[in-house]
């Protein structure tokens, strides 16, 4: 129930939140290796790559075994696994319930050691305006550990 409300405040993806140049399936397969990056803020900027290139196993490659996926409604998503199906379904084109062709796009950064909070806009062809929200993205040891994020699908505007 918990893993449902985040997914629903979460939309179809935080963040994100994607541009979808061939937005990969990953259906069926295994978690990709993890790929810690050196800096909070490039661990940030790989995963917004990531999400806007729709790159499912580039995305899980930045999160911790750990990981917490925290909504504003209060749901919550814990560890890797859960986060990778979440994501298996958001980095879908809209044709598949997903969000894939949408892309996130910085608009303001704060990092306060290694945590990186980013104000954004959301940009896609099927929007009716723009989409502006925030997170706050918690690092360790180069991959992500905690996301905290305001998506709210219900306050998007979609073209009719």
């Amino acid at each position: 129930m918990r893993r449902d409300l985040a997914w629903k405040s979460m939309g179809l993806v935080v963040a994100g939140l994607l541009v979808g140049v061939g937005c990969s399936s990953a259906l069926g397969q295994n978690l990709p290796a993890k790929k810690p990056q050196p800096t909070p803020e490039k661990v940030i900027a790989e995963h917004i790559a990531a999400l806007n290139a729709c790159d499912w196993n580039r995305m899980m490659a930045q999160y911790d075994d750990d990981v917490e996926f925290m909504s504003k409604d209060g749901g919550i998503v814990k560890g890797r696994k859960a986060i990778g199906e979440m994501f298996k379904k958001a980095l879908q084109p809209p044709s598949g319930g997903g969000q894939c062709g949408m892309k996130l796009i910085p608009e303001h950064t704060v990092v306060v050691g290694g945590t990186v909070n980013v104000v954004w806009r959301v940009e896609a062809p099927f929007f009716a305006a723009p989409y502006r929200g925030s997170e706050a993205f918690e690092t360790r040891n180069g991959l992500l550990v905690v996301q905290v994020t305001t998506w709210d699908p219900a306050a998007i505007k979609m073209k009719k």
